[in-house]
């Protein structure tokens, strides 16, 4: 009976995490606020965000019903899609904008009660930041699973008990459900740029003339830009960070639904495939272990605590540590049993390229594992290139004594170096997961990564909530102890803030790969040859669209900061006593200025993001397309990881000298001629890591899923006629005679000295369909061109339509082997007649 209602286990968990979310909300909210300056300036924070996040919200609200319209369009055109596309990317937009919102709101809750919670105790100011934390994270991971579970669930009953067969009709079911993810990758894209240049805007603006040309610490009330300062970490951070792994979730889940899809036909060729769970084990596993996933990440949030009001960084990372690992070890244990319960105990699966393999579900369970283990090393190589106290940052702290410029090289070498074991990783998890089980396992290992995202982005969330509870602690004047609490826990945030967006790379670099085999299943190509020009171009125009989106959002954070700054300064000359704190700056002004300039320069990235994949599809087709997806997803991990680390390393190199540090045998203090050169470097930094590195992710993940939302159009899933296939085998012979077998392409070339002979085979295969005794028959024409001769078979399939097709694709694997076999031996036998002779 469980088996059957598997559906509503994610559901229950969703739902449970979204009471407990609302617990944990409730509860912050009846911490004590404070007195009457602390509460005024949480006010003003909260009121900024959300009257930039209001504002954001109504341009997207233009921007999805432009684009509601075109996927109208895209569904009228194609049989297979389904204009309930539409609902759910709207829904999905919501769900994506309600997630950020709920978590921004109780952060800037929760800013003024941490730092009233500090003057009590350590341990109470982490409980009440984590706490606004974990409102974020589980309102994230249960609206997404939640999202995910009830459109499925209608779209089934919409569509399955159609004609058409289960894989087209389940077909039809995910590309619907492919809106909603789109939906929530749009907004996470406006939401991170958007947010990204806000907060560095502001951030830049206060730090050149705050700290640099006015000597005036970090939140300082007399700048008049730290309002602004303190909103943009929650625009940024929260709701953007928010969105961002909000959309990670559903594509990754989506995409693992999509292969779970592919296995299922590949299995019904040799018969109907059955199982407990009405046939849909592959598909709904991924689903399952996302709910599962939240109520772990339930579990580890009660074991973040610590218990000595003296405690440091060490112990409070500790903490956080304890709470994530539980989470991932009880996920991996959740993840072994339901592996071993939702798939069948051995899985027939095609490998492009080599055809069909039998491989056991433990196959899949050991993707899983490496999913989760890349998740955790990721984070581990991110934190050594970005921690205080590490070689990567005191590189950059000992060449800040010769000035800016050798800060500023020493942090790009940083960031570029930290991509060797980064992208190694990523190589080992592809390599791993794909050889253990296929495409299926590599969404897996995606599936299983992201499915502590609620942990993972309460320990995210809960370093600006600490950040801006250090701001309200300065600009309140409290007593100096409350600052060094909330300075700790700001300094846990940064470290756990760097290795969250490693974090964020290694889901979106799994994801995109995972959308990637999706985008092939659904416009039927075998393949993306790169020794075509077309996708050769298309896939360096690709590498290139990550380069300018850079381009566009530094540029965007440099002209807001300029005004910025000329605003600071302006009020610094014409508002008297703001230096003797006799004054009261203009924030409200600083404020608008990010707020306009985040809104107008988030529009041009984001065009670029959705309408080039879209273009250069209709124009040139599915492949050329899918060289461009190849060369935005490799160059954009690279740069995600490179602005990353960078930025992280520069923001810690500059925290370095805050509590002193060594330099060629001298220590080295705050206000020194070094530290204002780290000053510069993190000001460079700054939008490396908070606006276009971040923004990397959803380029990667959105281009995937645009092109994935397209791909009907490009080549139907359902085709059923001229099915092309051509296949080359080269075949290499030694001196001694042994022959090396490789796939390649065009012509048969005979040598004397038995070098390299290949051969070509042209096969065309003409299906046609009819029904007959409510069976499906599929009588199948291969015409074989080969050496200028031509020969015609002809076969019958009979069956259900899913076993038919099943054992048309099977049938297309197995004579590209045969005749590749044939070809084989023919070449050696020529060779070794000339060789007699």
């Amino acid at each position: 009976m469980l088996e059957q209602n598997i559906i509503f286990v994610p559901i229950a968990l969703a739902v449970l995490g979204l009471l407990f979310m609302l617990v944990k909300m409730s509860w912050v909210k009846k911490q004590p606020a404070g007195n009457e300056r602390m509460q005024s300036i949480s006010k003003s924070i909260k009121e900024g965000a959300l009257a930039f996040l209001n504002a954001e919200y109504r341009l997207l609200v233009i921007f999805a019903i432009i684009a509601a319209a075109l996927l109208f369009v895209i569904s009228t055109l194609v049989e297979t899609t389904s204009w309930m596309i539409v609902p759910a990317f709207i829904f999905g937009a919501i769900f994506s904008a309600l997630a950020g919102n709920i978590g921004m709101r109780v952060a800037t809750e929760a800013n003024a009660r941490t730092a009233e919670a500090a003057k009590t105790s350590l341990p109470q100011a982490l409980k009440v930041s984590f706490g606004g934390g974990t409102v974020m994270g589980l309102g994230v991971a249960g609206l997404a699973v939640l999202g995910l579970s009830l459109f499925f669930m209608f779209f089934v009953s919409q569509f399955m008990g159609n004609d058409g067969g289960f894989y087209n009709n389940m077909t039809i079911v995910l590309e619907a459900l492919a809106g909603f993810s789109l939906g929530a990758e749009s907004i996470a894209l406006f939401a991170r740029v958007g947010g990204g240049i806000y907060t560095k805007a502001a951030d830049v603006g206060a730090d050149l003339v705050g700290k640099v040309e006015a000597g005036i610490p970090e939140d300082d009330p007399r700048n008049p830009a730290t309002i602004a300062d303190n909103v943009g970490d929650n625009v940024g951070d929260v709701a953007g960070m928010g969105a961002d792994l909000f959309g990670s979730y559903v594509a990754t889940v989506l995409a693992s639904m999509v292969l779970g899809n592919y296995l299922i036909r590949d299995m019904s060729a040799t018969g109907q495939f059955t199982d407990a769970f009405n046939n849909m084990g592959p598909i709904l596993l991924p689903l399952v272990i996302a709910g599962v996933g939240v109520l772990a990440s339930i579990i580890g949030t009660f074991l973040v605590k610590i218990n000595n009001n003296e405690a440091k960084e060490a112990q409070v990372q500790k903490a956080l540590d304890m709470g994530n690992w539980t989470a991932i070890i009880l996920t991996l244990i959740a993840s072994y049993f339901l592996i071993d319960w939702m798939l069948p105990e051995t899985m027939t699966m095609n490998f492009f390229g080599e055809g069909a393999k039998e491989i056991s579900s433990m196959n899949v369970f050991y993707s899983a594992c490496i999913g989760l283990a890349v998740g955790a090393l990721i984070s581990f190589v991110t934190a050594y290139f970005t921690s205080l106290g590490k070689k990567p940052v005191m590189d950059i702290v000992t060449n800040s004594s010769t000035g800016a410029a050798t800060n500023i090289i020493a942090g790009l070498a940083v960031g570029m170096r930290s991509t060797f074991w980064s992208v190694l990783l990523f190589a080992a998890a592809i390599y791993g997961s794909y050889e253990l089980a296929g495409f299926y396992g590599v969404a897996l290992a995606a599936s299983a990564m992201m499915a502590t995202t609620a942990m993972q982005l309460a320990i995210d969330a809960f370093g600006p909530i600490a950040d801006n509870a250090g701001g309200v602690a300065e600009m309140s004047e409290l007593e100096p102890h409350v600052r060094e609490r909330t300075d700790i826990l700001d300094s846990v945030g940064n470290t756990t803030a760097a290795v969250g967006k490693g974090f964020a790379i290694a889901s979106a670099a799994l994801t995109a790969l995972a959308l990637f085999a999706a985008y092939v299943t659904f416009t039927g190509i075998d393949g993306i040859n790169i020794f075509k020009a077309d996708v050769l171009a298309a896939l360096f125009v690709g590498g290139m669209i990550p380069v300018v989106f850079s381009a566009l959002a530094m540029k965007s954070v440099g002209k807001a900061a300029m005004e910025m700054v000329q605003e600071v300064r302006r009020q610094f000359k014409e508002i008297p006593g703001i230096m003797e704190g006799t004054g009261t700056p203009d924030y409200a002004k600083c404020v608008d200025i990010s707020t306009k300039a985040a809104l107008k320069e988030m529009i041009l990235p984001g065009l670029i993001t959705i309408i080039t994949p879209v273009l250069l599809g209709l124009i040139f087709g599915a492949e050329p397309l899918g060289g461009y997806m190849a060369g935005v997803c490799v160059s954009g991990v690279m740069w995600a990881i490179f602005q990353n680390n960078a930025g992280g390393a520069w923001d810690n190199a500059k925290k370095s000298f805050e509590a002193g540090v060594e330099i060629n045998g001298e220590m080295t203090y705050k206000g020194s001629d070094a530290h204002k050169a780290a000053v510069t470097g993190d000001t460079v930094g700054d939008p490396f890591k908070d606006t276009s590195g971040p923004s990397m992710n959803i380029l990667i993940k959105l281009t995937c899923l645009v092109g994935l939302v397209i791909a009907p159009i490009l080549g139907g899933h359902g085709s059923d006629e001229g099915v092309g296939m051509n296949e080359e085998v080269n075949v290499w012979v030694d001196e001694n005679g042994k022959e090396h077998v490789i796939k390649g392409d065009k012509e048969l070339h005979f040598s004397d000295e038995g070098n390299m002979e290949t051969a070509e085979m042209t096969k065309e295969v003409k299906v046609e369909m009819s029904e007959a005794d409510g069976q499906t028959v599929a009588n199948v024409t291969i015409t074989t061109t080969k050496d200028g001769e031509e020969t015609v078979e002809t076969k019958t399939f009979t069956g259900t339509e899913e076993e038919v097709r099943a054992q048309i694709d099977a049938l297309k694997d197995a004579d590209v082997e045969e005749e590749g076999a044939e070809v084989i031996k023919k070449v050696i036998k020529e060779v070794e007649e000339e060789t007699t002779n």
